[in-house]
Order: C-alpha cells, then sequence, then structure tokens
C-alpha cells in the first residue's frame, strides 16, 4: 500500500483497484484496518498555512531603501540630539508606514479555502454496515456510498455508477455535468475524461454510485491543487519591481553625494559635525519622502474606481498591474460567454428557424427563413418544442428580476425555446401529466416520457436524445402541416454535422402515439416506430459586451487567449464568435502534454485558444508567456484555476459563479463575471500608472534640485541656501496637498489605443530625465540667485531661506500644471476637469502664509517674514519656469518624443 497513491486508477479495471486496496467492495474496511491505514495516511484535510502577523506585515513597510536611509538619519540625527529634527525625519517614516500597512490587501488565503472544500461528512461502508462519519477520517480503501446532492469527500475509483452526474466545473472547467460510467479507460486520459473517477469538492447533480476511496487529503486532487498553489509563490508587481530598480538606484545617488559632500566639506576645513547635518540635509533633500504614500493612495484611489466599474482590487499594486497587461489569458464559461445555454436553432417540418434573445429570460422569438420574419404555423415547430418541455426533469424559475434554471442547463434552455414559442412552460405539464419516465441512460443515449392528452387521446410518448439514436428508432417524420413524410436522414445527418461544427450542441426530439391505456413506458415502446419531429441547436453565447471588450483589447495592443477545461470544438466556436485573433489556432490538453521546453514557450505564445486544460497546464502557460516577457492576467472561477491565478501578474476570479478558492487566489474578483469589467479595470490601470508616473516627475525634481542646491553650497563653501527641516517641510506638504491632487486625473483621451507598456521600459523615459533634469537645474538657479539676491539687498538669513523655500514651493506648485498630462497641454486636456488641483493649490498657499507669517513656525522651522516685493520676484521666477517647461514639451511633441 505504500505507493498506491502514486497510481493512475482509472485505467485499471476495478477488480484490479480493490485486490491493490485490499479491501472486500461488499464488506469495507474493518474498524482495526481503518486505524491502521489512518496512522500511515494521516486525516483525510489538507494542511492550512501560518500567515504573518500584523507585526510582520507591518515591519515590511520598513524594508524599502528610501525609508532605510530616512530612519538611519533620524536615529544619528537623535544621537546628536537634534530632536526636532529627528522628530520630524522619524514621523514621516513612520506615517508612511502606516498607510502602507493599512492598504496592503489581506494575505491570499486560498489553502484555508481549499480546506472548506472538503465535506463534512461521508456515507461509508465499513464492516457489511453503512455509516455516516466525518469526512476527516476517511481513509484509503474505504467504500463511499454517493447520492445526489452529495459532495464528494475523497478521490475515488468509481464501482458502480446508476446515472450518476457529477458536477466538475468547480475542478475541471467542464461547462456539463458528467455522466459517470465504472469501466477502466485509456492511460493518457485527461483529468476532465476520467468517467470512471469521482473527485473531491465535486457534487453529485443526479443518480447514485460506489466507489473506492483511493486518494485522500494532500494526495487527492484538491490537494495536489494545493500545493501547486503554495509553489506558486507571489510575483512582484511590474510597478513594484520598476520601483525597486529606481529606488536602489536613487539610494546609491543618494549615498555617493552624501559621502562626496562630507569629504569635500572636510577638505575644505569644516568640522565633522556640520559636514554631517550637511551631509543629512542633502540625503533628506535628495529622498522623495512622498513617494511611498503617494504611490498607495494613488492605488487606492485606483481601487475605488475600479469597484465602481464592478472590479475589486484584493491586493493593492495588483492596480497598476492591470495597464501593463499584455496578454489575457480568460477562462470560457461566464466569462466570454452567458453560461447560460440558449438555443439558437431548430429544425422541424423541413423547415430552419432562428432564435432571438440570450439566456434563460424567455423574452425573444422564433424567426422562419425569411428576413427576421416570425415563423409562420408551423405543427412540427410546436411539436418538436412540445417534446423539448414535456421530456424535461428541470425548472424555469423567475427570482427577483432573474431568471435561473433549477436542474441541467440544457434542459433549461428547452424550456426557454418553448416559452419563446408560445408555449406556456407552468401550465402545460398539468394539461399534459406525465405517466411513466424512461431516465436518461449512457448506453441508451434518450430519454422518454409519456404523457396523457386528455379524455379519448391516445397516450404519447416524447424522446429526447441524440440524433443518430433517434433518426434509428424513426420511420417518419412531422412536416409542416402535421402530416407524416419520408424521413430524409442523409439530410438530416448533414445538418446535425454542420451545427456540430459549429461548436452547438444538437438534441433531436420524437414522438409516438401508444394506443390503449398505457400507464407505464419501458424501451421495447420507443424502440421503432417512431416520428421525428426535429432538432434543437445550443450553445452557451458570447456576451455582447464581451466582443466589443475584445475588440477594445486588441486596438489596445493587448493579446486575448482563451484557456478552458471545455471541449475544443465548442472553444473554437466560441472563439470565432467573439472576435479572437486567429481562432483557428488551437492546442488540447493531451497534446499541450506533449510539448515542453522551448517548444512550449512557443506554443503558448502562438495558440489562441487552449481547450480541456489541466490545472497544472494552465499553470505551465502563464509561466511560459512570462518567459516571454509578458505581463500576464489570468482570469477564472475554479478549484482548477487557482494556482494559475496566483501565479499570473494579475490573476482575476469571478465574483458570482467563482469559487472561494479561486477568490483568495486572485489579486482581483469581478462582481458581475464579466470580461468587459477585465477591459474596464485595464483602462483604469493605465490610468492609475499616468498618474503615478506624473507624480513621479513632478516630486524627483524638488529632491535633485535640493540635493544640488546643498553640494553646490559645500562646493562653493557658503552658506546653506536651505536647511534640512526646511527641506522636509517642502517636500511633505507639496507631496500631499500638491503632488496627490495628481493621483485623481480623469485618463486621457486614446488611453486604450496604446500599445502596452513595455515591461522592460523604466519608468523615467530620457525624454522624461530630461525635463526633470531642466526642472531641477532651475530650482537650483532660482534658489540660490534669489537668496543671494535677498541677501546683497539688507535681508536676513532667515528672510533669504525663507524666501528661497517659497520659491521651491512656488516652482513646484506652477510646475504641477505642466504635469498633468506628460505630452499635452494643460489646455488640451481642460484646464478644470480635475478640481482637486485647485483644492490642493489654494491649501499650499494657505500653508506657505502659515510657515511665513505665524510666530510658532517660525520659532520651529526657523523661518521669517518675507516682503511683498520678495513674493513678486519669485512668484515671476515660477511662471517664467511654467513656460520654459511648456516649451520643452511642445519642442518634444514636434520631434516625436
Amino acid at each position: 500500500m505504500d505507493n498506491l497513491i502514486e497510481k493512475h486508477w482509472h485505467y485499471l479495471p476495478a477488480e484490479e483497484v480493490v485486490d491493490l486496496l485490499d479491501v472486500d467492495p461488499g464488506k469495507g474496511l474493518d474498524i482495526f484496518e481503518v486505524q491502521d491505514r489512518l496512522e500511515n495516511y494521516g486525516h483525510n484535510v489538507i494542511a492550512t498555512r501560518k500567515e504573518r502577523g500584523n507585526l510582520l506585515r507591518f515591519l515590511d513597510q520598513l524594508r524599502q531603501p528610501l525609508l532605510l536611509i530616512l530612519i538611519t538619519a533620524g536615529i544619528i540625527t537623535a544621537v546628536l540630539r537634534e530632536w526636532v529634527d529627528a522628530a520630524v525625519i522619524l514621523g514621516v517614516v513612520l506615517m508612511n508606514a502606516t498607510v502602507g500597512f493599512l492598504q496592503e490587501a489581506k494575505a491570499a488565503r486560498a489553502i484555508e479555502a481549499l480546506k472548506q472544500t472538503m465535506t463534512a461528512e461521508a456515507l461509508v461502508l465499513r464492516s457489511g454496515e453503512q455509516q455516516r462519519i466525518e469526512a476527516a477520517d476517511v481513509v484509503p480503501g474505504d467504500v463511499i456510498l454517493l447520492h445526489t446532492g452529495d459532495k464528494v469527500s475523497a478521490d475515488l475509483r468509481l464501482l458502480d455508477a446508476n446515472e450518476l452526474q457529477i458536477d466538475e466545473s468547480a475542478l475541471t472547467g467542464e461547462s456539463q455535468t458528467v455522466l459517470k460510467t465504472n469501466g477502466p479507460l485509456e492511460h493518457d486520459t485527461i483529468l476532465a475524461d476520467r468517467r470512471n473517477m469521482a473527485y473531491a469538492s465535486t457534487l453529485v447533480t443526479y443518480g447514485h454510485g460506489r466507489g473506492v476511496v483511493v486518494s485522500t487529503g494532500e494526495e487527492t486532487e484538491v490537494g495536489r491543487i494545493s500545493r501547486l498553489i503554495s509553489a506558486a509563490g507571489e510575483l512582484e508587481t511590474p510597478l513594484i519591481r520598476k520601483i525597486s530598480v529606481f529606488s536602489r538606484y536613487l539610494l546609491y545617488g543618494i549615498l555617493l553625494l552624501a559621502s562626496l559632500t562630507f569629504a569635500m566639506g572636510l577638505i575644505r576645513g569644516e568640522t565633522a559635525f556640520d559636514m554631517f547635518l550637511a551631509s543629512v540635509a542633502l540625503a533628506v533633500g535628495a529622498i522623495p519622502e512622498g513617494l511611498p504614500a503617494a504611490i498607495t493612495v494613488t492605488l487606492a484611489i485606483g481601487v475605488k474606481r475600479m469597484a465602481r466599474r464592478r472590479a475589486i482590487i484584493r491586493k493593492l499594486p495588483a492596480v497598476e498591474t492591470l495597464g501593463s497587461t499584455t496578454v489575457i489569458c480568460s477562462d470560457k464559461t461566464g466569462t466570454l460567454t452567458e453560461n447560460q445555454m440558449t438555443v439558437r436553432e431548430i429544425l422541424a417540418g423541413g423547415e430552419r428557424f432562428e432564435i432571438t434573445g440570450d439566456g434563460y429570460e424567455p423574452s425573444g422569438r422564433i424567426l422562419g427563413q425569411g428576413e427576421g420574419e416570425p415563423a409562420q404555423e408551423n405543427v412540427a415547430l410546436r411539436e418538436c418544442l412540445l417534446a423539448g418541455l414535456l421530456c424535461n426533469e428541470s425548472l424555469l424559475l423567475h427570482e427577483g428580476e432573474r431568471w435561473t434554471i433549477d436542474g441541467d442547463p440544457t434542459e433549461g434552455a428547452l424550456l426557454v425555446s418553448a416559452a419563446k414559442g408560445g408555449i406556456p412552460v407552468a401550465a402545460t405539464p398539468h394539461e399534459f401529466p406525465r405517466l411513466d419516465t424512461i431516465p436518461f441512460k449512457s448506453e441508451h443515449q434518450y430519454m422518454a416520457s409519456l404523457h396523457d392528452t386528455g379524455a379519448g387521446n391516445p397516450r404519447v410518448a416524447y424522446m429526447k436524445g441524440a440524433a443518430e439514436i433517434l433518426l434509428e428508432k424513426s420511420s417518419v417524420m412531422l412536416d409542416a402541416t402535421g402530416k407524416q413524410a419520408e424521413l430524409d436522414i442523409q439530410y438530416l445527418q448533414g445538418i446535425v454535422d454542420e451545427l456540430s461544427s459549429d461548436g452547438l450542441r444538437v438534441l433531436a426530439f420524437a414522438k409516438k402515439e401508444l394506443t390503449g391505456d398505457a400507464h407505464g413506458l419501458d424501451g421495447s415502446d420507443v424502440e421503432s416506430g417512431m416520428t421525428f419531429l426535429g432538432l434543437q441547436a445550443m450553445i452557451d453565447p458570447p456576451r455582447q459586451e464581451a466582443i466589443q471588450a475584445v475588440r477594445n483589447c486588441h486596438d489596445a495592443g493587448i493579446r486575448v487567449k482563451m484557456i478552458t477545461g471545455d471541449h475544443a470544438l465548442t472553444a473554437s466556436a466560441i472563439a470565432r464568435m467573439i472576435g479572437l485573433e486567429n481562432p483557428g489556432r488551437m492546442i488540447d490538453g493531451r497534446s499541450l502534454s506533449k510539448v515542453a521546453g522551448a517548444d512550449l514557450i512557443r506554443v503558448a505564445d502562438e495558440t489562441t485558444v487552449f481547450a480541456r486544460m489541466a490545472p497544472e497546464q494552465k499553470l505551465l502557460l502563464v509561466e511560459a508567456l512570462q518567459r516571454k516577457s509578458n505581463v500576464v492576467a489570468m482570469t477564472g472561477d475554479g478549484v482548477n484555476d487557482a494556482p494559475a491565478l496566483k501565479k499570473a501578474d494579475i490573476g482575476v476570479a469571478m465574483g458570482i459563479a467563482g469559487t472561494e478558492v479561486a477568490k483568495e487566489a486572485a489579486d482581483m474578483v469581478l462582481t458581475d463575471d464579466n470580461f468587459a469589467t477585465i477591459e474596464a479595470a485595464v483602462e483604469e490601470g493605465r490610468t492609475v500608472f499616468d498618474n503615478l508616473t506624473k507624480f513621479i516627475i513632478w516630486t524627483l525634481p524638488t529632491n535633485v534640485g535640493e540635493g544640488m542646491v546643498i553640494l553646490l553650497a559645500i562646493l562653493a563653501g557658503t552658506t546653506l541656501p536651505i536647511l534640512p527641516l526646511q527641506i522636509l517641510w517642502i517636500n511633505m506638504t507639496t507631496a500631499g496637498f500638491l503632488g496627490l491632487a495628481l493621483a485623481f486625473e480623469p485618463k486621457e483621451p486614446g488611453i486604450m489605443q496604446r500599445p502596452p507598456r513595455d515591461p522592460r521600459t523604466p519608468i523615467l523615459t530620457g525624454t522624461l530625465l530630461g525635463r526633470m533634469l531642466l526642472v531641477s537645474v532651475i530650482l537650483l538657479v532660482g534658489a540660490f540667485g534669489l537668496f543671494e539676491w535677498e541677501l546683497s539687498i539688507g535681508a536676513d538669513i532667515t528672510e533669504a531661506r525663507t524666501a528661497a523655500v517659497n520659491l521651491f514651493v512656488m516652482v513646484e506648485l506652477f510646475y504641477l500644471f505642466n504635469c498633468r498630462s506628460l505630452k499635452k497641454s494643460i489646455w488640451s486636456i481642460g484646464l478644470f476637469s480635475n478640481p482637486w488641483i485647485f483644492a490642493g493649490v489654494a491649501m499650499m498657499v494657505l500653508l506657505q502664509l502659515v510657515y511665513t507669517y505665524l510666530p510658532a513656525m517660525n520659532a520651529i522651522f526657523d523661518s521669517s517674514p518675507v516682503s511683498a516685493e520678495a513674493w513678486g520676484r519669485l512668484l515671476a521666477f515660477a511662471a517664467a519656469g511654467y513656460l520654459v517647461v511648456g516649451l520643452e514639451k511642445w519642442l518634444s511633441m514636434k520631434r516625436g518624443r
């Protein structure tokens, strides 16, 4: 028994399976064997992982390189008893860490959610008696009994399957329930086609069966998925990677400049104490203290905007990742489609009909072959619809504003088509009461029901099933007038093949009048002599909004791929309907399993439709696409999707149909399960990145300018025009009241007509770096020039420094309007399109007046009132700076940069 959990049980005969498991299928295990196996294999549970505590998550916020510099500077400043400076520096650190901690999304709980999918109880056969036990106590070799409504508690090799149907969509992605058998299968049968197996966490929807447990806990398919989730790990988003690289280079530059400042000062004969303070001033000035908070707040605003568009962000950096997406790997059912089977075509009485309307809402029409003309009176059509309504086990329900199906989706589609044909769905079954039924069986491929059609009328047996079976049993067909006509099997089979090739599921319908007062129905009654009524062809139709969303993604340079557990023919048909590029480039799971290495990367890149995919294959496809430097968004709703959702740069789970496992593994949850919402979220993600770039290009010139002022003062041996504490004041107030207003900038026109950003491209392009340097030089010249001017006309040093501080702020204020668009002028995007800008400007002006004229602020920050003439000079210089930057933007646009 030691290595039995390694076996592929589906290809072994049932007799060999029970021999290998050493169990009598008629009695089950005895109590002593159960205890032995429980000790050997453990309980039937999935282990959970220990989550990080709040303290560790808070400390993680302090690991950013820029904050580490500030912490070091604050500690050393405190040791030197510069208490005010130290308090402000460490206060900045604490504020940034707190904002990050509060905004961080909850850590993924996918494994815990998987644990909840295991059922609480199982019905087992032990020592010849049926017992209901805790599912956690199930062991390999236990014989499990399954009935309608049960959730399977472990992986089973089925021994008996009596019309057993299981919903495996959460595990395999198969949109239809699976009819189970107990015979052996081919060795290479993929998971979704293993009809002699039942898997933990799946649901029995019909029938009953018996199986022997072959795997429990971590060794089940669900347990294997939990290991895939754990192995997938957490990826850094493109933004976080870029910020990390940017911060690292900025850190090296700051340390180099600070060291150079310290060394140059000592060479010039300055004291080590003074030079240390100057170095701290340079470091504090060069560090963009507001950047961590700005990133967090900008992302949080993006979260709020996306929530309004029905996309809930679980992990904050995912907001921006959407804007970087180059490939979207989408599930089919419910995301690109309605997840509601809909009859599209009917053939009856020699005529073909088109049915309008999508989903289960019974609003739509049946149109004849004429251009949009309603169907004319056709007796065969009505009989075909009536057969679909009466030979049916499902119910059409109206709950609130939604129409839903209680039962099989295929049968639900037949109810809706009958309603569209004018047949009362609720009343008709009472008008034609059912007397007996032949249930659907896989070996028969049909279902039949016997109905009383009223006093004096013959009893009628209606039948639905596979077209080839019903054509064999039929001798004639019904024409449009209700008369019997010759049955053209070749013609009808050609129609079936045509519809099937388009990805539609085709059901045939027939009837037979039974003489006498028969109350029962058996196979011999419907073996022959049936009257063929027609065909109904159905599909889970594509969402209309998804078609436009796919088109928009293509316009934005984003490739859309379909990865589904459904059949290849259906997947290919939907791909064509929604307009995927090259829908014929398709591969199924069995073929993909034979591809590896560089070939896998090539196939993943070139193929559009992936059908019948296993969980690990979805994960491999995501990894292969990422190795081609793609930023991959992956959608899914089932347990089988969770590893790929976690591995993708951004995992997108369905909020309505999605399992808790998928939601916990994902970065984003769609509240409407609609692909169009992903496209809207991509648009918002691009806006977020735009706004973050605008903030960075706005704030960095100030930091560089401050550092250059300090460095030049040391090299020239002159008095510092601005002090470290004043630099902190500039950085924190302007970042909070001016810079953060950029986070509210609306999207720019044409944002979805741009190609995706190359993930390897740095945040700041050469053009933006040049602009940043230009503004830094403007600040350097302005601050030094005004500081020396004020001193030359008799102002004391505090007045001159206050004027220099105000110049920094006013240049930033005017430059803010240049940064509202990186390429366009303020007039082309709308002067008043972002009212937060003006609120921030008003607040900043007020703060600077308080800083300049309030005695308490003068005492803390070593500032003093300045004259109106000084204000005039610094405002004129700031306005001139705005014009210079505007000219640079215009020239860059002319050069196409």
